[in-house]
């Protein structure tokens, strides 16, 4: 099914591109700004069996996308410049933002150089747990369990799943239906069912912060940089809309103080865990308003419009996704044409 959806995506991105309807789009869809989300920037893995492959693009792709951006004419600039031309409404000039989230290890040893080349500003939003190196990444744990399993058989909200993981395209199937179960449930049940399945394929998902994710030292280092800005993303990346408004709230509040006592800079930006419509609502812009945040970024694909200076705890992104690594496509992508579509060609989408 992932696989299906995704030929489906990257056939409507070749279609905007070869019939030229992203160039029709453009002036009314690119908008005035865009912020561009990723997470790992490394070499190419090998690996038959990638389902987080998404999550990551190349060093030599970021390098396409910067020097496409600036070749446009557009400004790379920080957060804090993007709050203040969103808030005194100026757009004279289109701008860009680059944010990382989670707080990979790599996004200093690959991504950090990539952006010195361009003189590129950029944010990491730091996830605090990964930060100690005792944060669980679920994700990249069911993507480790599942590629050395033949079957898994677990209970998940009071039904038994069994799935055949005998080769990649069951193992694909198994990865997807497992991630979209465990999405839907509170963050402590999603750690306890993930150790037990980890534990029985000889996982240690105890490790995996530490292997990926910069530690507070790591840390200090890294946002000395004057191109680094730290944002927050949580104490535990947690689906917020799951937890109780005093959680949610202990969720956004401690992160950005854990980031201002440990590394002594101002947290004033915040990006939302998975940031979508189930895990990112009204509740949690409101939230995320109350406390102070300059802006909370979301996953919602789309660009910034003049509009979203009303919207700055809920600003949607565009995703440099890793299944669609195309120089050929960066023209779609940042006319807006493919975020227009999805969008039923709404230019905010804040509700």
């Amino acid at each position: 099914m992932n696989q299906l959806r995704h030929n489906v995506i990257r056939a409507g991105l070749e279609a905007l591109y070869f019939s030229g309807a992203h160039r029709l789009l453009q002036p009314l869809f690119a908008g005035v700004g865009t912020i561009f989300m990723l997470h790992h920037v490394r070499p190419p893995r090998g690996d038959a069996f990638q389902p987080n492959r998404h999550l990551e693009i190349t060093p030599d792709f970021l390098r396409a996308t910067l020097r496409h951006v600036r070749a446009r004419g557009i400004d790379i600039v920080d957060l804090d410049e993007m709050h203040r031309r969103l808030r005194e409404r100026d757009f004279r000039r289109r701008f860009a933002c680059f944010t990382f989230d989670d707080g990979y290890r790599d996004n200093r040893d690959f991504a950090l150089p990539v952006m010195r080349e361009f003189a590129a500003p950029f944010t990491v939003y730091v996830t605090s747990d990964f930060a100690c190196g005792n944060g669980r990444l679920w994700w990249v744990a069911l993507e480790r369990l599942i590629a050395r399993a033949e079957r898994i058989e677990t209970t998940i909200g009071g039904e038994v799943v069994r799935l055949d993981c005998q080769d990649a395209a069951a193992k694909s199937i198994a990865f997807a239906t497992l991630h979209d179960l465990l999405r839907a449930v509170p963050g402590p049940e999603i750690t306890h069912l993930l150790a037990e399945l980890c534990r029985r394929h000889g996982v240690d998902d105890g490790v995996i912060a530490r292997e990926l994710c910069l530690s507070w030292q790591e840390l200090q280092n890294f946002a000395a940089d004057p191109l680094v800005t730290i944002g927050a993303h949580t104490l535990t990346h947690c689906n917020l809309a799951t937890c109780t408004p005093e959680t949610a709230r202990h969720e956004m509040a401690a992160s950005r103080g854990a980031i201002e006592a440990k590394l002594n800079k101002p947290a004033a930006h915040l990006a939302y865990p998975y940031g979508d419509k189930d895990a990112a609502t009204a509740r949690e812009f409101a939230l995320a308003r109350k406390l102070g945040f300059k802006t909370a970024v979301t996953t919602r694909p789309g660009m910034l419009f003049t509009e979203s200076a009303n919207h700055l705890t809920a600003l949607p992104r565009l995703s440099l996704n890793g299944n669609y690594q195309s120089t050929r496509l960066l023209p779609v992508l940042t006319s807006g044409a493919a975020t227009a579509v999805w969008n039923g060609f709404r230019r905010v989408d804040a509700a």
